[in-house]
Parts: C-alpha cells; sequence; structure tokens
C-alpha cells in the first residue's frame, strides 16, 4: 500500500470530484494521504475532508506566496488549530524566491513562526523551498540549534548539498512526479542516495503529474507511478519501496499512527 504524503485535496481540479477522486486513490493501492492546507481560510474544510476519511490527514500551515497577507497567523494560532485530532503537520511553509510572490523577510519570519509551532506541539514541519536553498538551511540549521524538530523537505527539486544538508538536520527528503521527468537527471541521481529510512513520496495533487500522465490533472492514486519509476531508478522491488515509505511516513507523521 502507499501514502501520499503531499496532496492538495480541496483545490480547484480535485474538490469538483473528490468523492471519485478518493476512491481512485484507493483502487491505486493508496490509503492514506496527506492533505495539505497553504492559507488560512482553507483550515476548516482541509481538516473537515480529513474528518470525513479514514487514512486522509491534515496540515495547519501558510505557504510562503501567501505570507504578506497572513501576518496575523503566528505561532500561537497555529499551535491552537494544531490541536485538532486529525490535524498531524505544520505547514506547508518556507520560502519561495522564484516567484517572490511575497516580500522575502515577511517569509522568514512565517518561517520561523511555524519552525516554533512544530517544535511546541511535536508535530512535524513541511518544508517549501525554491531558489532559497542557502536562507532555507541557515534558518532551519538556526532554529535546530535552538531546539529539535522533525520535517521533510517536500517536492524535492534541490541541489545534491542541501540534500545532504537537510539529511544531517535529520529531516527527511520527499520525491514527487518530477523525478519521472524526462529533464530531471540531476534530481534522478539524487534519488538514489538517498537513504531508505529518510524518503517519503507525494504528487502534490493537482500538480505535477508524472509521467506516464503529465498534462493531466494529478490525482493521489498516480503516487503509484512515481513508486514504480523510483524503486526502478534504486534497484528496488516496488513493494519495498511502498512499505519503506509507507513507514517513514507514519514514523515521521506519528500522531496519524496512534
Amino acid at each position: 500500500m502507499f501514502v501520499d504524503s503531499h496532496c492538495h485535496l480541496n483545490y480547484a481540479g480535485l474538490i469538483e470530484d473528490q468523492g471519485a477522486v478518493i476512491a481512485r486513490a484507493r483502487q491505486a493501492g493508496v490509503e492514506t494521504m496527506l492533505n495539505i492546507s497553504t492559507r488560512a481560510s482553507e483550515w476548516q474544510a482541509i481538516v473537515g475532508t480529513a474528518e470525513r476519511h479514514d487514512g486522509i490527514w491534515a496540515s495547519i500551515g501558510i505557504h510562503p506566496h501567501e505570507a504578506d497577507t497572513h501576518e496575523h497567523v503566528d505561532t500561537e494560532r497555529l499551535l491552537e488549530a494544531a490541536v485538532h485530532e486529525k490535524v498531524v503537520a505544520i505547514g506547508e511553509t518556507g520560502l519561495d524566491y522564484y516567484y517572490d510572490k511575497s516580500d522575502r523577510e515577511r517569509q522568514r519570519r512565517s518561517f520561523r513562526s511555524h519552525i516554533v509551532a512544530a517544535r511546541e506541539s511535536g508535530l512535524p514541519l513541511i518544508v517549501h523551498t525554491r531558489d532559497a536553498e542557502e536562507d532555507t538551511y541557515e534558518l532551519l540549521a538556526d532554529e535546530m540549534g535552538k531546539g529539535a524538530f522533525s520535517g521533510v523537505i517536500h517536492c524535492f527539486t534541490a541541489s545534491q548539498d542541501f540534500a545532504e544538508k537537510a539529511l544531517g538536520l535529520g529531516l527527511y527528503i520527499s520525491l514527487s512526479g518530477i523525478v519521472t521527468f524526462k529533464n530531471a537527471k540531476a534530481l534522478q541521481q539524487s534519488a538514489i542516495t538517498v537513504p531508505a529510512d529518510r524518503l517519503l513520496i507525494e504528487t502534490d495533487a493537482p500538480f505535477l503529474a508524472p509521467v506516464p500522465h503529465r498534462g493531466q490533472t494529478c490525482e493521489p492514486a498516480f503516487v503509484s507511478d512515481t513508486a514504480r519509476f523510483l524503486a526502478e531508478l534504486r534497484g528496488e522491488a516496488v513493494e519495498e519501496l511502498a512499505a519503506t515509505t509507507s513507514a517513514n511516513f507514519h514514523r515521521l507523521f506519528s500522531k496519524a499512527a496512534a
């Protein structure tokens, strides 16, 4: 059985037929899904989806794109929302200097507030980083020095150097359908080196559909295609990779395992 460790079931493209999307995921062997929030206005609906379905969990967070409009969302508010029994993670949060949709200093302040919430709640942090490797690592390392927390670099597309630094902090690395793309040779090489006990898989649905579904709306069911590609790339049986990544998910997101 597969786990989709990062999807957006309440986003356009999936929400219109959410029940069928979930049913297709089950048919593909995807029993567990983590439904990710990116802005405060989504929290109630995303938690509601998790409440209605066994095996679906929720996160509480503010995407770096939304930092400018969410200065009021501080650590205290994140912690208040995270007490719900179906909320198993803080995020997604992080830094995105590629689109720069929010002021960089506001992104950094938001990121830190999420890290503190992760540390205080004991819930893992879901990290988004794009064109911001140096600042992301420096901020994570600085905060790790103040007290340990767990987390994952989601939809990993960064350098091998950043992968090694993130692993050195004790973080997990999650690979999306991007790893199946023909032009992702560097990422594929990095994917081979991720230790088995730190590896997760995800779709980031409705985005980034893997081969052979490129150009389609991505669904959690497609995580099985990413898993098959990744297993072949790493020289593993797909059943082994599915079992390992599922165990890793429940170790990291221990509230879901409980």
